[in-house]
């Protein structure tokens, strides 16, 4: 059985990976449409800067939340006026979620929306299907795929998320301490090693599961594209 601590862990990830792949969802379709269907001048700078988060070390990310988002950072300042507080809140490791897994969550859904056959869109206007009807109708449904599956890695990798979460909302127990931040600190005490043993566990369960997951998806996607 899971301590009260090991549970309070699980759930607190649990909440910040969902709000992180809920927050992320409209916007990575938005993006992931721009990308796949338009082209336009500085477009190379809008992909590096999509992709940045991956190759930032996670301390960097982690940082500039904190300059930026801190109760005394730039936005922050503004934010903390308004009573809303991100630094050392669990709403900030959904922020530093949402920031690390985007990129994760764009390119399944670019993906779907570049392999679609255009001919159905031009026979869906020449029908009379405003832009935005043919939008909902017919890209958004065959982009379901996609979605999915970036969904799925928008959640894994914000359960795994550790270092800008550590770096911009602390370990703060019961509200900012996710599993990876958990397992940090179990390491640091004596006889903490079985309790990090099992959250490793859960994780490779959790991780496992949701790779199995995108497998059977993208199976099931392939049978269709050759039905």
């Amino acid at each position: 059985m899971l301590s009260p601590e090991e549970l309070s862990a699980l759930y607190l990830s649990a909440k910040v990976a969902s709000f992180a792949t809920l927050f992320c969802l409209p916007f990575a379709i938005g993006l992931a449409w721009v990308l796949a269907r338009h082209e336009f001048r500085l477009k190379f700078l809008v992909e590096a800067f999509l992709q940045l988060p991956m190759v930032l070390p996670p301390v960097v990310l982690g940082y500039l939340l904190l300059v930026l988002f801190g109760n005394q950072g730039i936005i922050g300042k503004c934010l903390h006026t308004l009573g809303i507080q991100l630094a050392f809140n669990w709403k900030g490791a959904v922020l530093a979620s949402m920031i690390v897994a985007f990129p994760l969550m764009v390119q399944p859904i670019r993906l779907s929306f570049q392999l679609m056959n255009q001919q159905l869109e031009q026979i869906a206007g020449s029908l009379g299907a405003v832009p935005w009807r043919v939008f909902f109708s017919i890209n958004l449904p065959l982009a379901i795929p996609g979605i999915v599956i970036g969904s799925i890695l928008c959640f894994s990798r914000s359960l795994g998320e550790f270092g800008a979460t550590i770096t911009f909302v602390g370990n703060i127990p019961d509200e900012t301490r996710t599993i990876p931040i958990a397992i940090y600190s179990l390491l640091q005490q004596p006889n903490g090693e079985d309790m990090a043993m099992r959250l490793v566990a859960l994780s490779l369960i959790l991780a496992f599961s949701a790779l199995i997951a995108n497998y059977f998806i993208l199976q099931k996607y392939q049978r269709k594209l050759g039905a």
